[in-house]
């Protein structure tokens, strides 16, 4: 069997997912600063340059459900190097674009093999190197999305401030060369996860046209009213394609998925619903108060506003760590939720908030946001067998992607479009505000809704048995049926109706 120099260490296969997830999720948070030179330099319509951005969030979230099918079929650690390989020609052409189509082209391929290899990869590096390395594994997942974000702004700033947009590029393009690299010095041959599963192009072609279709009516808004038939049409037929998988895949004798599993049960149900509503809710608080900053401050200067976000993410990264393998990891999604209303109050609280607001506002939300999403996917993948973890983590980031990346053109266009004339960058104060106080909404929601069904389904907070999980043996922990409670009342009170006088 074929093997790489540095297959079977850790550090060396950590690395290489640090390298394969951080140059795509960082600079899809960098590029608000960079997107009018990108946009003037190859001549593109701000249609076109939104479009562009909406294809490739698309690409992001269809990659999850081929990397799941390609896993099953295909020899797995081949696939990952191909997917390294396409990184780096993607980053490459984004690059060295003299035109839109070689532009969005690069950009899409980035988007899309970023999340082939985060489904890819990850749950190998969690499930392959034994207990005591496991726990790492969640703090670099942490880290890697949500770190890579919180930095992204900064990073966006300094490459604004310095003139021009393709340094940056050139520099995610060798960051995934690197990771090309070591897919190679890492590889170990491995077989399909099961070369009998089924193909399943229905559910790849439910996925990739609803997702492609959502994005596009999403992007749309940028120029285009919310009621107009090329934003509704395709943004709400898309969101019901994507229904449509869901129903399909639980209905499905062998599924690609494991829907039914995880919609059937209460803790996976609860960890979906916080992972969606704090992706949702945290665009709010980023991306619209950054666009009403932004002729306020300098790049350089705004981007540093928002660095509190990563120390926010880097201090969560290491609560996961420590309550992993704790009861606390229960409490942990719904402590990040408070963290993230609590900051995106503070950022309604002032139109456009302070400076001083702005600190403390990003420091609660990127405290919130990666206490959040994380450990409620990892809440949900203990509450199923360690074997589906990989279909697990492809559900929530599908569900977590489309929540997150779609919903952002449309606060914009709630912040441009209510209220009083244009005040800062084509935003009102009123339609600001009231986009911070859905998120706010959000936020709260799924909180409630969360501890709502650990309710009705008589969910109990319950130490993780990681070794168990680890052996292939069952769940972490017993989730029980979703509603449970609320069945087993009507089950008594049919039964006490039946009995006889």
């Amino acid at each position: 069997m074929r093997r790489g120099w540095l297959a079977g260490r850790y550090g060396a296969a950590a690395s290489m997912v640090i390298f394969a997830l951080v140059p795509y999720l960082g600079l899809s948070a960098a590029l608000q600063p960079l997107t009018p030179a990108i946009r003037d330099q190859l001549h593109m319509s701000t249609q076109t340059m939104a479009l562009g951005l909406g294809l490739a969030n698309a690409g992001y979230a269809v990659g999850t459900i081929l990397a799941v099918q390609f896993a099953q079929l295909l020899p797995q650690r081949r696939m990952m190097v191909l997917y390294a390989l396409l990184l780096v020609i993607g980053s490459v052409l984004a690059a060295s674009a003299t035109n839109s189509a070689m532009f969005i082209g690069g950009h899409v391929l980035q988007g899309l093999c970023t999340s082939l290899l985060l489904i890819a990869a990850v749950p190998p590096l969690a499930l392959g190197f034994g207990i005591e390395k496991f726990r790492w594994t969640a703090i670099i997942m942490n880290v890697c999305i949500f770190g890579a974000v919180a930095l992204g702004p900064v990073i966006g700033g300094i490459q604004a401030s310095a003139g021009g947009w393709r340094p940056l590029f050139w520099i995610v393009a060798g960051i995934s060369l690197t990771a090309f690299v070591l897919s190679l010095l890492t590889f170990e041959d491995a077989p399909p996860a099961d070369p009998g599963a089924p193909r399943d192009p229905l559910a790849i072609g439910l996925a990739a046209v609803g997702c492609v279709a959502a994005f596009y009516g999403s992007a749309e808004l940028a120029t285009h009213s919310f009621v107009g038939p090329q934003t509704l049409v395709p943004l709400f037929g898309g969101l019901a394609l994507i229904v449509l998988l869901v129903v399909y895949q639980y209905r499905s004798p062998r599924p690609l998925l494991t829907i039914r599993t995880m919609i059937t049960s209460t803790i996976p149900v609860a960890g979906i619903v916080v992972a969606l509503a704090a992706a949702a809710a945290s665009v709010s608080a980023t991306v619209l108060t950054a666009a009403e900053l932004a002729p306020h401050y300098s790049p350089l200067h705004l981007g540093l506003l928002y660095l509190p976000e990563l120390g926010g993410a880097l201090l969560t990264a290491a609560a996961l760590g420590v309550v992993l393998k704790t009861r606390a990891m229960h409490y942990l999604p719904l402590v990040g939720m408070m963290f993230l209303a609590a900051g995106i109050a503070v950022f309604a609280l002032q139109r456009p908030p302070t400076e001083e607001l702005t600190l403390i506002g990003s420091g609660l939300t990127g405290i919130g946001l990666g206490a959040a999403v994380a450990p409620a996917l990892f809440v949900a993948g203990f509450s199923l067998a360690a074997a589906s973890l990989q279909r697990v983590f492809a559900i929530v980031e599908l569900f977590r992607a489309v929540a997150a990346f779609m919903i952002a053109p449309v606060f914009i266009h709630v912040a441009t479009t209510v209220g009083s004339p244009a005040e800062s960058d084509g935003l009102t104060g009123t339609g600001t505000e009231l986009a911070l106080w859905i998120g706010f909404g959000l936020a709260l929601g799924g909180a409630v809704v969360a501890v709502t069904l650990y309710a009705l389904g008589g969910a109990r907070p319950q130490t993780p048995d990681i070794e168990r999980f680890m052996d292939g043996d069952g769940p972490a922990w017993y989730s029980p049926p979703l509603l449970a409670k609320l069945r087993e009342g009507r089950r008594r009170r049919q039964a006490y109706a039946q009995e006889p006088a």
